[in-house]
């Protein structure tokens, strides 16, 4: 699942950088009056059939998503297609820029604001039968000045995951997983040995964010201003840096691996912080490691997480609105989104069957009680690009002012509109 949910908050930068260009040099899609003009009420010509782009983490999500699709089309008999896409940021900028972008296609709330500052999203949310199941932070992470513009269609949230073997083999039982950060620092430090690394991360904001939001900061404030330089922000990074320092906590990348589970699976790494979509890879490339997942260690200023949200978004210019209205509240059933679950590890949006989920994957219940206490990325225009560039810089934290990283975020989030 990593590489998706890499892949599609990569997509909000590539779109930010592509999309315009793409716009300008088109008579159509960006901007135009075409891709502009939203309308209030959907509307439906039940007769055009409808394209449905996806990323996606593999065969078990692609033929999860086709089969409820094709049961939908025969039950409703409106014909629907759904495409996987190689790079979902570009392949949708060349639809909107062309005038022929897919009914419906998967979108983050980190690159919603991009899609809905140039007139391509349909806020048609309000308008779904359900609309009022889903959890009110996932609503909110895809809302745009004050317009509902994506569905919520899973989220995921980070946790502590932790290799029970190992645990063991270091002396230390259930009554030691870390519920503070001096109790990390320390289970980390009796977890490193010559053989593997107490923990092991992936080197970007979208892991080791989790220790700003402990810390009480992030990258926005109450008021929706830019507030990444804080003293939060940077006591928060100053932890981060203390560990790897220490030799406590490394890069996954220094462990000649490709994100944290991976280093994880490999047993290069005793813990990682990671999303639920690493049940996934656990299952089919490193099955014989045992494992347990836990809710992160408070910081100072109590629990924090990062909180990932997918959804459903429709193009503005989709000639079968209601017809893709129609899917979107079929495949947001809580029956379907259990479904989802059970094929590719997501955390379903709709309230109702928190609980169902909890009994169906016991194993899993850190995740969405972490919920609680979970941080979306801000739903801004260029936030992306910000992004890329703060993971840039933390390359080299560990020799690096952590005040001295956070002010230029702070610099670059000024720049974008809304947040200065």
């Amino acid at each position: 699942m990593k590489i998706t949910r890499r892949a599609l908050l990569a997509a909000g930068a590539a779109l930010t950088a592509t999309a315009t260009l793409a716009a300008c040099s088109s008579g159509g899609g960006f901007g135009s009056p075409a891709a502009s003009a939203s309308s209030s009420a959907v509307s439906s010509d039940n007769h055009q059939p409808l394209t449905i782009l996806i990323g996606t983490s593999g065969d078990a999500e692609t033929n999860a998503v086709k089969d409820a699709v094709a049961a939908w089309s025969k039950q409703s008999g409106t014909q629907a297609t759904v495409n996987v896409a190689s790079d979902l940021g570009q392949q949708l900028s060349q639809g909107f820029a062309g005038g022929n972008p897919p009914d419906l296609f998967y979108v983050t709330n980190d690159s919603v604001a991009t899609y809905a500052s140039n007139g391509s999203l349909e806020p048609y949310v309000t308008q779904l039968k359900n609309k009022d199941s889903f959890y009110p932070s996932l609503v909110k992470a895809f809302t745009v000045n004050g317009k509902e513009y994506a569905a919520p269609k899973d989220f995921s949230t980070l946790a502590l995951v932790i290799n029970t073997d190992m645990w063991t083999a270091a002396g230390l039982t259930d009554k030691d997983y870390p519920t503070t950060w001096d109790q990390l620092e320390q289970v980390a430090q009796k977890l490193t040995t010559p053989q593997h690394v107490g923990l092991a991360v992936s080197g970007q904001f979208e892991r080791l964010g989790v220790f700003m939001a402990e810390a009480g900061g992030w990258l926005v404030d109450d008021n929706g201003k830019a507030a990444a330089s804080s003293d939060a922000n940077v006591q928060g990074l100053t932890y981060a840096k203390k560990l790897l320092s220490e030799g406590a906590m490394k890069y996954a990348s220094q462990l000649g691996a490709g994100w944290g589970g991976e280093a994880f699976g490999t047993q290069k790494a005793a813990m990682t912080i990671e999303g639920n979509w690493i049940s996934g890879a656990m299952t089919k490339d490193y099955s014989s490691v045992k494992y347990k997942v836990v809710k992160l260690p408070a910081g100072p200023k109590g629990e924090g997480t990062i909180q990932y949200d997918g959804g459903w978004g429709m193009a503005s210019q989709s000639k079968n609105k209601g017809g893709a209205l129609d899917l979107v509240t079929y495949l947001t059933q809580p029956d379907q989104q259990l479904g989802f679950a059970k094929a590719f590890g997501v955390m379903p949006s709709v309230q109702s069957i928190a609980d169902q989920w909890k009994q169906q994957f016991p194993e899993q219940t850190a995740f969405l009680d972490s919920a609680a206490s979970s941080k979306s990325i801000p739903s801004v225009a260029g936030i992306s690009d910000v992004i890329k560039n703060f993971d840039s810089q933390l390359d080299g934290l560990s020799s690096t002012d952590p005040k001295q990283i956070l002010d230029k975020v702070q610099t670059n989030l000024q720049a974008l509109p809304g947040l200065s």
